[in-house]
């Protein structure tokens, strides 16, 4: 692993040498935004309210040195200040991402109450030949075809209430994709990890047929041999689209070092069957551009009661929710041609806690817009979504 973590993190050198050395002004892009977020939280638990700011900044830059090859460094900026920051202690490791080899980041600085931090959270470099595609490096993987829950993305599942990550999250890893027709694929990536539990290998075939996409996947993830399968296509016009899991037992896994406690429920490292998860997805716009969305997740393994005590456990298992049954609900509507009104509901039907969010979105003018969002949560203490609280943002976005 010594001998790929030095490799790889020449390869990635390698890369921003190239920009820096080679690129010319006919083949080179660059585009990004600059973003202010305000954030008023109230936390349970806590009697006081947390206000902070966030400046964002997002540099994208594309190099195509020649028609076969193509290249990306992508770098995210963000300075914070506020009570959040001012009262977590070492609050840096929480906002950090976290590679196995490479980090590429820098903090800035890491104040009592502020901290400016950058790093690269796309850099790769890609290569066509025929029907082949090659591309090396921090990259996003980006499989599935749900919008909330993606439980077929074995490498960037993403969150919907991360919502001010637009690109989401990239993995360091190597791609080999085949097309085999127009919209028709066979594909193998690797995510090398310090650990078996860390390294993903996973196979991916995509088809058409009935005018419905198709997906197959296999491969192995948290040290887990994993297979599924999903679909995307349309019934009456509305959006149809599903995906469906089955992993090897959590009890094959290594043990996490955070167990939850016999006294408080079964571990889910110690369901000793495979697991079955299935994600349902249809969506309908009509012609006065009012949005219906619903989404709904099953997983055979979740958890009926204190399901945020089994986070911890979620998150090395590769899984996406606690619950055993979730519901999600999106109702959206164009105000005005420049102004657009959303609302979601994310809902554990089994312990009653739900998220609520509502938001509006205006388009001041090209390229700069404004956003008003809040993430409601409810529910008894211990349920998946009793213990966040209330938060409100507002926000400023300038692309470029």
């Amino acid at each position: 692993m010594k001998n790929l973590a030095s490799i790889l993190n020449g390869f990635l050198l390698l890369i921003i040498f190239s920009f820096n050395s080679f690129a010319q002004p006919s083949s080179f892009e660059l585009n990004g935004y600059a973003k202010y977020l305000f954030s008023s939280v109230k936390i349970p638990y806590f009697s006081e309210r947390f206000s902070d700011h966030l400046i964002h900044t997002r540099i994208n830059t594309r190099w195509y040195p020649v028609e076969s090859i193509s290249a990306a460094l992508e770098t995210r900026m963000r300075g914070l200040y506020g009570e959040t920051v001012e009262s977590f202690p070492n609050y840096i490791d929480q906002i950090k991402s976290k590679h196995d080899f490479v980090q590429l980041d820098y903090v800035v600085w890491n104040k009592n109450k502020s901290i400016g931090y950058v790093e690269i959270d796309r850099l790769w470099l890609d290569w066509q030949f025929k029907n082949f595609q090659t591309t090396i490096g921090r990259q996003r993987i980006a499989w599935g075809t749900s919008w909330v829950w993606n439980i077929t993305d074995l490498f960037n599942p993403l969150s919907i209430l991360d919502f001010d990550y637009e690109e989401r999250p990239g993995v360091d890893a190597v791609r080999f994709q085949y097309y085999t027709g127009a919209i028709s694929k066979l594909e193998f990536a690797f995510k090398p990890g310090r650990t078996k539990h860390s390294s993903i290998t996973a196979f991916h075939w995509m088809t058409n047929n009935w005018n419905y996409d198709f997906h197959f996947i296999g491969g192995i993830r948290k040290n887990r041999w994993v297979i599924g399968g999903a679909w995307a296509g349309d019934i009456l016009e509305a959006g149809f689209r599903g995906e469906l899991t089955l992993s090897e037992a959590p009890s094959k896994a290594v043990q996490s070092t955070m167990k939850v406690p016999s006294i408080i429920g079964e571990s889910l490292f110690d369901y000793e069957k495979p697991v079955v998860s299935c994600v349902l997805s249809a969506d309908y716009t009509f012609s006065n551009s009012f949005y219906v969305h619903t989404e709904i997740l099953f997983n055979s393994n979740g958890k009926k009661t204190f399901a945020s005590v089994y986070m911890q456990e979620l998150v090395e298992l590769g899984m996406l929710s606690p619950s055993r049954l979730s519901f999600f609900q999106e109702f959206s509507y164009n105000l005005t041609p420049l102004i657009r009104g959303s609302l979601f509901c994310i809902v554990n039907s089994d312990d009653k806690s739900y998220v609520f969010v509502p938001s509006v979105s205006w388009s001041v003018m090209e390229n700069f817009d404004f956003m008003l969002i809040a993430l409601l949560f409810e529910g008894k203490p211990l349920t998946e979504f009793g213990d966040y609280g209330k938060m409100i943002f507002a926000r400023l976005k300038y692309s470029f």
